[in-house]
């Protein structure tokens, strides 16, 4: 695994995948390289002007690229309802599905148009609620691979708050982004658990960048003030790393033939914020079997999802 870059990735020709903020990003370096190895990509976000111009990027790199963009916005759960709906009209299967998409630390509390909490809401329950619609066309495919986007903010005493979820009475955004990364783990490995005892024949595991240099810590909160110029004038050329490079942990996730069911990958160097993509620390409370547990029965009940069991299949 040492040293793996985008030129290690296998063929993709003939498999399609779904990559959720794909306008920019990580998204769209996760797109890029999987365009350029061949692959069918659906590029989804909430903004037509940033589809196209992503759409235009990715060509001009790869002339030949089968690439195109569709509406999606997770924090709407009709939205994610359109989407699923839509996409299973026009494919008879899913070879891949990148839980990419992502709020982070909006400065006051903010909801979804279903009333959570904006991080909660779009980092992890409309990817749950979508991954369950697309779980049918993903059955499907041959190799189905199911990738969630972490953080190292997962570790730093982050926990999943059980008696306030959408942090109604204290809203802290650090906190929050942090219970919604944690959230996408505990997902990614008990998505590998429920396929195994169930039988539905997927790999899903998940990856984090880093300290990757995009738009969701240049625009979040205090992007103007004198602590964020200093930490872009010092800390960030130090311990940062670009966008393309954080993207490759996501791309070992999505593409590498030994990547592991259940697997955790991020950067390998100091503090895991940049360097080659390797095997990443997960925290404790990402392997609570109770938390996982909890988290998806309250999933289902927040999101209408419904999972299909192997006893549920076998009586009809």
């Amino acid at each position: 695994m040492a040293n793996w870059s985008t030129a290690d990735i296998p063929r993709q020709t003939g498999r399609l995948a779904v990559i959720t903020g794909a306008t920019g990003g990580l998204g769209l370096e996760t797109a890029l390289a999987l365009a350029g190895a061949g692959a069918d990509v659906v590029l989804t976000g909430r903004s037509a002007q940033k589809g196209a111009a992503a759409l235009a990027a990715i060509r001009a790199r790869h002339p030949a690229a089968s690439v195109r963009y569709e509406h999606l916005d997770l924090a709407s759960l009709a939205s994610v309802r359109e989407f699923a709906g839509q996409f299973a009209q026009g494919h008879a299967a899913l070879d891949l599905l990148i839980n990419n998409a992502g709020v982070m630390m909006p400065p006051t509390r903010q909801t979804t148009s279903d009333g959570f909490e904006l991080q909660f809401g779009t980092n992890y329950l409309g990817q749950f609620a979508l991954t369950e619609r697309l779980l049918p066309l993903l059955r499907a495919a041959r190799q189905p691979r199911v990738v969630n986007l972490g953080s190292i903010a997962h570790k730093n005493g982050a926990a999943i708050h059980f008696d306030d979820l959408q942090w109604q009475r204290s809203y802290k955004p650090w906190s929050a982004y942090g219970q919604s990364k944690l959230a996408m783990l505990v997902f990614a490995l008990e998505l590998q658990r429920r396929s195994e005892a169930n039988g539905w024949g997927l790999l899903s595991n998940a990856a984090h960048p880093g300290y990757a240099r995009t738009d969701l810590i240049a625009n979040g909160p205090g992007a103007d003030g004198l602590l964020h110029a200093l930490n872009r004038r010092t800390l960030e050329p130090l311990l940062s790393q670009s966008a393309a490079d954080g993207a490759l942990p996501t791309l070992f996730a999505a593409a590498a033939p030994h990547a592991k069911p259940a697997g955790y990958y991020g950067p390998t160097g100091f503090f895991e914020l940049k360097g080659p993509p390797g095997e990443a620390q997960i925290a404790r409370p990402a392997r609570d079997q109770a938390v996982a547990t909890r988290l998806w029965e309250i999933s289902e009940a927040l999101t209408h999802a419904r999972w299909p069991s192997a006893i549920e299949e076998q009586v009809s």
